[in-house]
């Protein structure tokens, strides 16, 4: 099977990937990420010297607008295609209303369109769900599915098993390529809303032990050494578990700990790059920058909500 990998230009360059998998003349997508990168996903469809015809499957990791968005776009260019997801994401594929009405609010109706372009609804009838170890055949070889949570609850991970390949999503952290120079520099990802940090880590756990040489992240591209990807993912991981308590147990306002967070996440982010030997650019930062400041925010939306079910305890035991 070959894997193309492919640059979906999402922000920056080699921030977010659309991979192309392409056997005995039938090929798949993973991961459609947004309107725009359609265009980008069909050149590359051509270069293999097949066409729309030729598609099979359109999977998405979760339903993140990054891995997700562009999916409607995909299928309706893909006539043959068959969207494929988590039972919790193809609710959201089949109506994205709720997914984009949250994400205009947070980005505003103009960024959203320039970001994410028009989302518009999938046909059910063209959506197929992939519970816990369910397999998928693509052109004579299995697919497996394995459900991965801690980033998000609607999280697969789709793993090959006669190349020792899977593709990850955000479930196995993010490594930019910019960052590599001396070595993978991987981390996790805990954006809003669901991060999870004993589930992140068992997710890694999981990864690592489907028997995978290369695993193809959405941010960004293949990583082969496994095993050192995912010590610093789960050490990462405990820290901004370990400071997500600390801020939920603090007295600081609701308000106050995306802010109480993300200096010693920060902090902690400088170390590692030192122990790294990594002095970074401006250009490097901006890779960094907005991973780290979403991650704060991640965090803090877990403790606010965590207070927010004490406070509703409270109040039942006292009526």
């Amino acid at each position: 099977m070959h894997v193309e990998t492919i640059d979906c230009e999402y922000t920056l360059p080699r921030f977010a990937a659309a991979y192309l998998l392409v056997h005995e003349g039938r090929a798949a997508f993973v991961d459609n990420n947004t309107v725009h990168a359609v265009p980008k996903m069909m050149a590359a469809l051509a270069l293999h010297g097949l066409g729309p015809e030729h598609v099979d499957w359109c999977i998405i990791t979760h339903v993140h607008l990054d891995h997700a968005g562009g999916s409607s776009a995909l299928m309706k260019a893909c006539p043959n295609a068959t969207l494929v997801a988590h039972p919790r994401a193809a609710p959201h594929v089949v109506d994205p209303t709720k997914l984009v009405s949250s994400a205009e609010a947070v980005y505003g109706a103009e960024r959203f369109e320039e970001l994410y372009g028009v989302i518009e609804p999938l046909d059910a009838s063209r959506v197929k769900i992939m519970e816990d170890g369910d397999t998928l055949d693509f052109a004579g070889r299995s697919l497996r599915f394995i459900h991965t949570r801690g980033h998000a609850n609607h999280h697969f991970v789709i793993y090959d098993a006669t190349d020792r390949v899977v593709f990850t999503g955000d479930a196995f952290g993010i490594a930019y390529p910019v960052l590599a120079e001396r070595g993978p520099f991987a981390f996790p990802s805990t954006s809003p809303t669901d991060f999870d940090g004993p589930l992140a880590r068992e997710a890694v756990d999981t990864i690592m032990k489907t028997g995978a040489t290369t695993a193809y992240l959405t941010h960004f591209g293949p990583v082969t050494s496994l095993s050192e990807v995912g010590e610093q993912l789960k050490a990462t991981l405990q820290i901004s578990e370990d400071l997500m308590r600390e801020a939920y147990a603090s007295e600081a306002p609701d308000a106050a700990l995306e802010a109480r967070i993300l200096a010693p996440l920060r902090a902690h982010f400088d170390e590692r790059l030192a122990g790294h030997g990594l002095s970074l650019s401006e250009d490097q930062w901006a890779y960094l920058s907005l991973d780290i400041e979403l991650n704060a925010q991640g965090l803090a939306f877990v403790a606010q909500k965590m207070r927010r079910k004490d406070r509703k305890a409270k109040l039942e035991n006292r009526s």
